[in-house]
């Protein structure tokens, strides 16, 4: 695995997940896009593409280990924040109230808590 990747996805997430809060504390929507809206939906781009990035290099990083982890869950917390961030996204965009910014809090927050665990999984922590 890529060492540094796990802290800038969490280090995104938590950025993400502040910017939500300003959106909130703002009273704005995701949608209509606007510049604010806009520096979110490019930030969640990046945290996405980041989150594609780690998958595709953890699966194959276990694929060639030869320690006994567990793969499943492994594969699960993986691929768990990858349709996270775009489901949050979608769901976002179809509120359109101010806490439509809450549900983007809510999966940015879950973003670091899943990379927690896959350090612990891959670490041979039960």
């Amino acid at each position: 695995m890529i060492d540094v990747l796990p802290t800038v996805l969490t280090v995104l997430a938590l950025a993400g997940a502040a910017y939500a809060g300003l959106l909130i504390a703002l009273n704005k929507a995701l949608l209509p896009l606007t510049k604010l809206s806009w520096g979110m939906v490019l930030g969640l781009a990046v945290l996405e593409l980041g989150l594609l990035v780690q998958a595709v290099v953890g699966i194959v990083s276990m694929l060639g280990l030869d320690r006994d982890i567990q793969r499943w869950s492994f594969v699960g917390y993986l691929l768990g924040p990858v349709v996270i961030v775009p489901v949050a996204v979608l769901w976002s965009a179809a509120e359109r109230t101010r806490w439509s910014a809450g549900v983007l809090v809510v999966a940015c927050l879950s973003v670091p808590v899943m990379i927690v665990r896959l350090g612990q999984i891959w670490a041979g922590h039960a």
